[in-house]
């Protein structure tokens, strides 16, 4: 049987499913969701709770300080390094998270791309202070228009990525993309789905419920501790909008209201990039278990 994965927007039930299909194959977990890596951020990644996880083995969950940097190539190495360790050991695993880009890495491979200087990086960043997003966009269209096409405008930290690549090296992302490395192993991919009312009615009410939780306790706490608000972990939906209501930027309300929207415009992104792969096999996320183990079984027997 491939590696089973299931996906989906946010707050569509992955973590419940998974867990339950992870008990009955005997199976440990490997997350896919890029902020769960990190320690402290538990309430606003929605993170599995203790007891889940004691249930089930979680991996790439809580391992990283929120001020390390992590990429999704990096992420996709250590995954298959671990997945390689747990199967000699006669383990079996789910793989499970909403990171789109984790989730290509993990199961289409990854691109060689060098590290670019700090020096390179912030003076990008300056000139995106300086001269918008729009301008930045422009000039990637018109050196590399393969990476300008795959990417929105709007996505500053790619955007600055992909030129930062450009300047350092002088020639194109997507040129390092044609560089290939794949997965060592067959994957099938599942993406669950809910009727968008329904999905942006959950969305809603977790959001309410991480404050309640106390989302805005955890996040001055990691400020506390010294966790600076301008790392890529903190601004994140979730986080960022609480380090503004923190600083007096925005009212409460404004604060949950923003996080509702920008978790719903999210999930919409999250739809529109799982639609553009055929690959992909989707499911009501009301599937049951054994449902979901005839059609990871099925795609099986249609590879034997």
């Amino acid at each position: 049987m491939p590696i089973p994965v299931i996906t989906g927007p946010t707050a569509v039930g992955k973590t419940a499913l998974s867990i339950r299909l992870a008990q009955r194959l005997d199976a440990d977990i490997i997350s896919f969701d890029s902020r769960q890596l990190y320690r402290g951020m538990d309430i606003g990644t929605a993170k599995p709770s203790v007891s889940e996880r004691a249930d089930v083995q979680h991996h790439f969950v809580d391992e990283l300080d929120p001020t390390e940097p992590f990429s999704a190539g990096a992420y996709a190495r250590y995954a298959w390094e671990r997945i390689t360790e747990l199967r000699s050991e006669g383990k079996r695993v789910v793989c499970v998270g909403g990171s789109t880009l984790y989730l290509r890495a993990l199961t289409r491979g990854i691109a060689h791309i060098p590290e670019v200087s700090n020096v390179t990086r912030l003076a990008v960043e300056q000139r995106l202070v300086e001269e918008g997003a729009d301008v930045l966009f422009a000039e990637l269209s018109r050196v590399d228009p393969q990476a300008a096409a795959t990417m929105d405008a709007t996505k500053t930290q790619r955007l600055v990525r992909a030129l930062s690549v450009y300047q350092e090296t002088g020639r194109p992302l997507s040129r390092f993309h044609e560089q290939h490395e794949s997965p060592p192993f067959a994957f099938k991919v599942v993406v669950l789905n809910r009727d968008r009312d329904e999905l942006y009615s959950r969305i809603n009410q977790r959001v309410d419920e991480m404050l309640e939780q106390g989302l805005i306790d955890e996040v001055r706490r990691l400020l506390d501790s010294g966790v600076p608000a301008d790392v890529n972990a903190m601004r994140t939906i979730g986080y960022s909008e609480p380090v503004q209501y923190l600083r007096g930027e925005i009212e409460y309300e404004e604060m949950r209201r923003l996080i509702k929207r920008n978790t719903r415009r999210y999930a919409k992104r999250q739809l529109t990039w799982f639609r553009s792969d055929g690959m992909n096999v989707w499911l009501p996320a009301s599937t049951s278990v054994d449902e979901l183990v005839e059609v990871f079984e099925a795609e099986d027997e249609g590879n034997a």
